[in-house]
């Protein structure tokens, strides 16, 4: 069963452009709708520059979920991190994506554009998306993220 629709904001570096562009197609086959602020080509760009766009964009409530690509995934998740509100999960298999929406409530989904394959981070977006947080003991421990300065 899928999940219904969701508007998702997308980012990414140059190491990853290819695989935004694939997510991307992937999302709208979905019937997902898809917010894509760049790059718009594979030429050389800083990576904080693109974490920064997705993450205020979430943080702010514009968007409830995020989808972030750089090479290993790493910079962007240090970059999305830093906003209020927002709780970005790197994510390398289904485990961890399941795990980041049930246990965290993940609303940015970061992925390594050279570090993971095209058709298992297609299944990581899906199990991302089809998760839902089980809120409970978990909720408790989210709330204690807002308490950190």
């Amino acid at each position: 069963m899928t999940a219904p629709s969701t508007a998702i904001v997308i980012g990414c570096d140059h190491a990853a452009f290819e695989m935004k562009e694939k997510l991307k197609a992937y999302l709208l086959q979905r019937g997902e709708s898809v917010e894509d602020v760049g790059p718009h080509s594979a030429e050389s760009v800083d990576y904080p520059d693109y974490g920064k766009k997705v993450a205020q964009m979430v943080s702010n409530g514009r968007f409830a979920r995020g989808i972030l690509l750089c090479g290993t995934g790493l910079g962007m998740s240090m970059v999305a991190n830093r906003f209020p509100g927002v709780r970005a999960a790197l994510c390398h298999d289904l485990f961890g994506a399941t795990m980041s929406r049930k246990h965290n409530d993940a609303n940015v989904l970061v992925l390594g554009g050279r570090v993971t394959g095209e058709t298992l981070a297609e299944e990581i977006v899906k199990v991302w998306l089809e998760t839902p947080f089980e809120g409970g003991r978990h909720q408790k421990r989210l709330d204690l993220f807002d308490r950190i300065d």
